[in-house]
C-alpha cells in the first residue's frame, strides 16, 4: 500500500511538472520596451517634469492602445518608468543610475533643464546609455557625448536671435543682464547672449549681474540695474525667479521693457507674475497660440486631458519621445539583452538625419543637436503667448 502511495505521489510530482513544461512550451511573452524618464517632479520646477509626464503618458497611451510599438513586423509595449531628480544636479545623476542599474532601462528622456542635463548627461554617456534632453539648451549636455542627444535647438544660437531681436524691437543701444549664477543653464546663455551683444557692436552691456538659486531677493542687483539705466533687461532664467525679479524690478522704479529666454515658458509664469509680465518678450521653442496641424492637435488633446496648454517642455517631450521610437524602429528588432538593446537604439538616433515633430522641422549636426528654428512670443494682456516672429538659422 505504501508502494501505492508512493507511486501515485511520485505520479502526481510528474504530472504537475509536465503542466508547467507545457505551460513554458506556449507562446513567447513579447518583450516590454522600457524606456526612463528622469524629471523634475518636486523642487523648483515641478511643473516642468508634470508637463513632462502629461504628455509621456499621452504618448504611451497612443502606442499601447494600438497595440504596442511595431519593430521588425513585431507589435512590443511600451513600458515608461518616471523618477522624480527634485530639480538638483547631483539627484538628477542618482536617478539615472538606478534607471540604468536597477530598473535596466534601454534609453532615458531628460533631465528637462540643463543644470541636471549636463551632469546625467555624462553618466548616461559614460554607462553607454542613449539619452535625450527635451528642454536642454547648454551645448555642455551633448558635447563629445555620443550617446546623448537633445530635442532643442542650442544657446550659441539663442543668445544673438535675442541680442538681435531685442536691438530692433526696443531700438536698444544698451542692455543688461540678469541670471543665476549657479544654473549652468542660466550662466551659460547670459554670457552667450552679452558676448553677441557686443560682437555684434550693439552697443555696451552696462550691467551684468548674477545672484543664487535660491535667492528671492534682488534688490541689490536690480538697484545697480536700475542706475546703469538699460534699454532693456535680459533675464535668461527660470521662470519662478522671472516673477519676482520683475516685480521687484517695478518696485525700485525700472519702467523699461524685459527679454527673456526658453525658461520663461511655462503658464505659470504669468500666474506667479501677474500683469507686470503682460507686453513682454521671450525666444522659446514653439508658440502655443495660433498653432496649426499636427501641433494643434497634440494641444487639444493636452488641454481636454489636463485642463491647461502644454508648455514647450511638454512639446518637447513628446518631440523627444518621437525621436526615440523612430530610432527603435531604426533598430530594427527587438533585443533582450538591454546592453546591446542600448547599442542598437543609440545607433538609431545617430542615423536620424532629420525630424518632423510638434516644435518643428530638424536637422541634425554631428554632435546629434538639432539644428531648428526659434520662436520669440509676447505675453499678450489675456496671459497668453503670442506668437511674434521666428528666427532659423
Amino acid at each position: 500500500m505504501k508502494a501505492f502511495f508512493k507511486g501515485a505521489g511520485l505520479l502526481g510530482l510528474m504530472l504537475v511538472c509536465s503542466a508547467f513544461l507545457l505551460a513554458g512550451c506556449g507562446e513567447d511573452k513579447v518583450q516590454t520596451i522600457k524606456i526612463g524618464f528622469n524629471l523634475p517632479l518636486t523642487g523648483d520646477i515641478p511643473e516642468v517634469g508634470e508637463g513632462s509626464k502629461n504628455a509621456a503618458e499621452m504618448y504611451l497611451k497612443d502606442i499601447n492602445d494600438a497595440g504596442g510599438l511595431e519593430v521588425g513586423g513585431i507589435k512590443y509595449p511600451l513600458q515608461f518608468v518616471y523618477m522624480d531628480n527634485e530639480s538638483k544636479a547631483e539627484s538628477a545623476t542618482n536617478v539615472a543610475l538606478k534607471l540604468i542599474d536597477q530598473e535596466k532601462v534601454v534609453a532615458i528622456i531628460g533631465p528637462n533643464s540643463s543644470k541636471q542635463a549636463v551632469p546625467a548627461g555624462g553618466t548616461c554617456n559614460d554607462n553607454r546609455v542613449p539619452m535625450i534632453s527635451p528642454w536642454s539648451t547648454n551645448p555642455s549636455t551633448t558635447l563629445d557625448r555620443p550617446w546623448v542627444f537633445r530635442a532643442a535647438f542650442l544657446d550659441p544660437f539663442q543668445g544673438p536671435v535675442v541680442a538681435d531681436f531685442a536691438a530692433k524691437k526696443f531700438n536698444a543701444k544698451t542692455a543688461a543682464v540678469l541670471f543665476d549664477v549657479s544654473n549652468d543653464y542660466s550662466k551659460g546663455l547670459a554670457e552667450i547672449f552679452k558676448s553677441s551683444w557686443e560682437a555684434k557692436g550693439l552697443g555696451p552691456v552696462v550691467a551684468f549681474e548674477s545672484h543664487g538659486t535660491k535667492d528671492q531677493d534682488f534688490s541689490a542687483q536690480l538697484t545697480k540695474i536700475v542706475a546703469a539705466n538699460p534699454d532693456f533687461l535680459f533675464v535668461p532664467n527660470n521662470y519662478n525667479q522671472v516673477a519676482l525679479i520683475v516685480n521687484q524690478a517695478r518696485d525700485l522704479g525700472y519702467m523699461g521693457p524685459f527679454m527673456g529666454s526658453d525658461a520663461w515658458g511655462t503658464p505659470d509664469l504669468v500666474k506667479l507674475c501677474g500683469a507686470q509680465c503682460y507686453g513682454n518678450y521671450f525666444s522659446t521653442h514653439y508658440a502655443a497660440a495660433g498653432a496649426q496641424g499636427a501641433t494643434k492637435v497634440f494641444i487639444d488633446r493636452y488641454q481636454e486631458l489636463y485642463g491647461s496648454t502644454p508648455a514647450d517642455y511638454a512639446a518637447l517631450t513628446w518631440d523627444s519621445i518621437g525621436m526615440m521610437v523612430e530610432a527603435i524602429k531604426n533598430a530594427g528588432q527587438v533585443y533582450a539583452d538591454p546592453v546591446q538593446m542600448r547599442t542598437a537604439i543609440r545607433d538609431g538616433l545617430a542615423a536620424i538625419k532629420s525630424f518632423d515633430g510638434i516644435t518643428g522641422s530638424s536637422k541634425f549636426d554631428a554632435q546629434g543637436d538639432p539644428i531648428k528654428c526659434a520662436v520669440v512670443v509676447k505675453i499678450s494682456d489675456d496671459g497668453e503667448f503670442v506668437f511674434e516672429e521666428s528666427v532659423c538659422p
